[in-house]
């Protein structure tokens, strides 16, 4: 869709005009915000993990949020993960000017259950050892998403990742597994939750403090 200067919609740093791809939406109130902004989001690819019947039924505030995205003209994926989405048979064939990572994070060992033995004796005499995988499956994970977003960028495309940088988050390295995967730091700022007041930050991947929010901002 091509919007004429003087009808772009704009919120902070985005704005209606370019091609935006969310990766691993939380409730969807980040893109419903953007969309509110913008007046459409008919150029707004917003993505979820999860399964859609999932979705709605263990975060029901997602609804209003999906229902105003398919008003407005939002493609709505499920089941997208940050280490195929290159591949997907959709997203595949298209290019965008901002991709946007909201907190990424791993999980834990999710296969295990709170009784578990394995889980308890790992907790017990390894701590350090978990702590140390669970570190290493989120760098894997932000440095898998520069890799991939890096693919799917136009020529002026920039991957944008908002992250803690307060310890322990700020031993991720993220500049430095931006680099590794061929994109260079355009910018680091604070993230001024005042710009989103309808996002749900509780349904973010990791609650957060304003003051520790940090949106960086990469390009090749």
């Amino acid at each position: 869709m091509n919007i004429s200067k003087d009808k772009e919609g704009w919120i902070d740093c985005y704005n209606s005009s370019q091609k935006i791809l969310l990766v691993g939406e939380g409730d969807f109130s980040f893109s419903a915000c953007l969309a509110r902004a913008f007046r459409t989001a008919e150029n707004i690819v917003a993505t979820s993990y999860i399964k859609k019947e999932l979705l709605v039924r263990d975060h029901w505030t997602c609804i209003p949020h999906l229902l105003e995205l398919e008003r407005l003209g939002c493609l709505l994926l499920y089941e997208i993960d940050v280490y195929k989405m290159h591949t997907h048979h959709i997203l595949k064939n298209m290019k965008f000017d901002i991709i946007i990572y909201n907190f990424p994070h791993a999980g834990h060992f999710v296969h295990l259950r709170e009784r578990d033995p394995v889980l308890i004796d790992l907790v017990i005499f390894h701590t350090l050892y978990v702590s140390w995988v669970t570190h290493m499956m989120h760098k894997e994970l932000v440095e898998t998403y520069f890799k991939n977003a890096r693919k799917m960028l136009t020529s002026v495309g920039e991957v944008h990742l908002r992250h803690r940088d307060d310890p322990p988050y700020d031993r991720w390295n993220v500049v430095l597994l931006a680099a590794k995967a061929g994109l260079a730091l355009k910018e680091k700022v604070g993230f001024n939750q005042s710009d989103y007041p309808e996002v749900d930050h509780g349904q973010q991947h990791l609650k957060s403090d304003e003051d520790d929010d940090k949106l960086v901002s990469v390009s090749e």
